[in-house]
Parts: C-alpha cells; sequence; structure tokens
C-alpha cells in the first residue's frame, strides 16, 4: 500500500501537465519567419594594385649591395677557412688546431649572417607590398638574387663543417 501511493501521487502530478494543447502557440515556421527574395550579385570591382614607391628600388639595390659585400667578405675568409680545417681534419676535438679551425668557420658564419640580415630584409619588404596588393615582382627578384647567394655560402660551410666532424 505504501509504494502505491506515489505511484498515485505522481500520475496526479503528471497529469496537471497534460493540459489542453490548443492553448500553446504553434512552433511551426509563421510567413513573417519565410526568407523571400533575392539580391543581384555584384561582381567585385577591378582594383589596380599600387605603384611601388619610389624609395622601394633604392632600398633593394641597398639590400642586395648589403648582400654582395657580406658575400664578398665570405669569399676573403673562405681560403683561410679552407686551409684551417683542413689541417684539422682527423685532429681531436677541442685540440688546437680543431679550435682555430671552428672559430674561422664561425667567422665565415657571421659573414653568411649579414647576408641572412638583408634577405630578411627584403622577406620583410615583400610581405608588406604584398599585403598591399602592390607588384613584387622587383622584390622577388632581390630576393631570388639575395637566396642564390646564401645557398652557395652554405654549400661552402656544409662542406667545411663536414670534413672539420672526419
Amino acid at each position: 500500500m505504501r509504494s502505491l501511493l506515489p505511484v498515485a501521487a505522481l500520475s496526479l502530478i503528471l497529469s496537471a501537465c497534460a493540459k489542453d494543447q490548443g492553448e500553446y502557440p504553434s512552433l511551426a515556421r509563421r510567413p513573417v519567419e519565410r526568407i523571400s527574395g533575392t539580391a543581384p550579385v555584384v561582381a567585385p570591382a577591378e582594383v589596380a594594385p599600387p605603384a611601388p614607391s619610389p624609395e622601394l628600388s633604392g632600398n633593394l639595390e641597398q639590400l642586395v649591395a648589403k648582400a654582395r659585400a657580406a658575400d664578398a667578405r665570405f669569399r676573403d675568409n673562405a681560403p683561410r677557412a679552407r686551409a684551417l680545417v683542413s689541417a684539422a681534419a682527423g685532429a681531436a676535438v677541442a685540440s688546437e688546431s680543431w679550435s682555430v679551425a671552428t672559430v674561422a668557420l664561425a667567422d665565415l658564419e657571421s659573414q653568411r649572417s649579414q647576408a641572412m640580415i638583408a634577405l630578411a630584409d627584403l622577406d620583410a619588404l615583400y610581405a608588406a607590398e604584398g599585403i598591399k596588393l602592390a607588384d613584387t615582382s622587383a622584390i622577388a627578384a632581390a630576393r631570388d638574387q639575395v637566396i642564390s647567394i646564401v645557398g652557395e655560402e652554405d654549400t661552402v660551410l656544409n662542406g667545411l663543417k663536414s670534413r672539420l666532424r672526419s
């Protein structure tokens, strides 16, 4: 009997929730909520890219010249580094000849880093002009020149480093 009482009370409570369905608004979509009509599609206007600034070509020339000057110093120091690395090939790590050759390689890497700074500046110019949707072909050509210089220096450095390790 005790278990019957809660069931009866529950059924009375739930029957109060089952009122007349006609009193509540419908959840169906109303005519106001329907989207009708179309908007015409407009083609985007053709925007001419802005002309490169006059000082840009001067900046490009300076940055390429900076990379070439660093490359010239690199090439001037490369024969000495080659000789020191050849002398240190097979020497024990931390020996005098190995240490001197490592310092010579560090000098070459320092010259390479000067060319990399010019390349980073060119990359920044390329990005800035690209954001403006300007013509970046001159910057790309300058970047290609500096990338070529840095690539050649990387080849020399990698060769020297591999000889020094053996």
